[in-house]
């Protein structure tokens, strides 16, 4: 069966978003989801539970990416 990897990508407020991906991110989650749906839901508990929360808005923001994968793969 394929899924997808969600990906939640904290960067810096000085990075463009243009410019934000795995390699210049500060924090990086990663989990495998059934859907593309599932790429974009539960992430705001896990963030806030998160130590990463009091920066998010002011120094950091977060962008969220959304790639199928095969089975087995990741």
């Amino acid at each position: 069966m394929n899924g997808f990897l969600a990906l939640v990508l904290v960067c810096a407020g000085t990075v463009p978003v243009q410019d934000c991906d795995e390699a210049t991110a500060t924090d990086v989650f990663k989990t495998r989801v059934a859907s593309e749906i599932g790429c974009a839901t539960g992430w705001q508990e896990i963030v806030a539970r998160s130590g990463i929360r009091a920066g998010v808005g002011q120094t950091t923001y977060l962008k969220t990416q959304c790639r199928r994968v095969k089975a087995g793969g990741g």
